[in-house]
């Protein structure tokens, strides 16, 4: 890469972190290394006042990235038990989490793949998914945008509530559903259609609308006129991004790839 451009990587932590902006002060929670980066970056540039820890039991003044540590950061104060579900259950936290399978209510699986009583393969389990998606803002991150992740009916087994009215009790979505965006390797997604239906808002640099609808289980919301393209890091995003990620974890997520090489890590099929 020359000087001034930037990785698929790198592209996807400044979408991540667009999730944050505005939220002012609430626990900044992203799940995986990219999202973590971009709670980061996030504190970093535009949002100061959310909160982010160091992935154990303290908040941090500074982003802590993934990987070894150089140096113990500067602890603001304990992330325990306590606090932590005191800031969920009030609302005061927006998660980026990294679900297996999602589907077009935004209805999200980190449980097993295939039935429940004999599934293929068994995963972590709903976990805390169940309550937080009815007690604060979620937003999502996929590495790889295809028909296995954004399945055609419903999810396996639904962690996380969605926008499904027949999922509802008593006809009315919970009160603290607030699903935000979803971001892929292929592009950036809200639930800003009708009806809250997943609709594209932008395109990475080389994807068309056309291969991530061929690449997703059920319709898309294809908004009006052109679609934007993602917006590319900006030089001072990309120090940042070097400051919170000092060990380049950030490299192994997508093999490093250049923007318009979209294979995550592990692929070995020819660009």
């Amino acid at each position: 890469m020359t000087q001034n451009s930037y990785s698929l990587a790198e592209l996807v932590i400044a979408a991540c972190a667009e999730v944050w902006r505005d939220d002012g002060e609430v626990m900044a929670t992203g799940i995986g290394p990219l999202p973590r980066i971009g709670a980061g970056l996030a504190k970093l540039s535009f949002a100061p006042a959310i909160q982010t820890t160091d992935g154990e039991v303290y908040y941090t003044s500074e982003p802590v990235g993934p990987g070894k540590r150089a140096a113990e950061p500067e602890f603001e104060g304990i992330a325990n038990y306590d606090r932590v579900f005191s800031a969920l259950w009030s609302g005061r936290r927006h998660a980026l989490v990294g679900p297996v399978q999602i589907d077009r209510f935004g209805q999200a699986n980190i449980s097993v793949i295939g039935d429940h009583k004999k599934p293929k393969a068994a995963m972590l389990g709903a976990r805390g998914f169940p309550g937080n998606s009815i007690s604060h803002p979620n937003s999502f991150f996929f590495q790889n945008h295809n028909k296995r992740a954004f399945v055609e009916g419903e999810v396996d087994f639904v962690c996380m509530a969605g926008y499904n009215p027949a999922r509802y009790r008593n006809g009315a979505a919970p009160k603290g559903l607030d699903l935000r965006r979803i971001i892929t390797n292929l592009c950036v997604m809200d639930f800003g259609g009708p009806d809250h239906q997943i609709r594209v808002i932008s395109l990475h640099p080389g994807v068309t609308f056309e291969e991530v609808q061929d690449n997703t289980g059920f319709p898309l919301v294809r908004p009006d006129g052109d679609i934007p393209v993602t917006p590319a890091p900006t030089p001072e995003q990309l120090e940042l991004i070097a400051k919170i990620d000092p060990n380049n974890v950030r490299a192994t997520v997508f093999k490093d790839n250049p923007v318009g090489d979209r294979r995550p890590a592990g692929d070995k099929r020819e660009a």
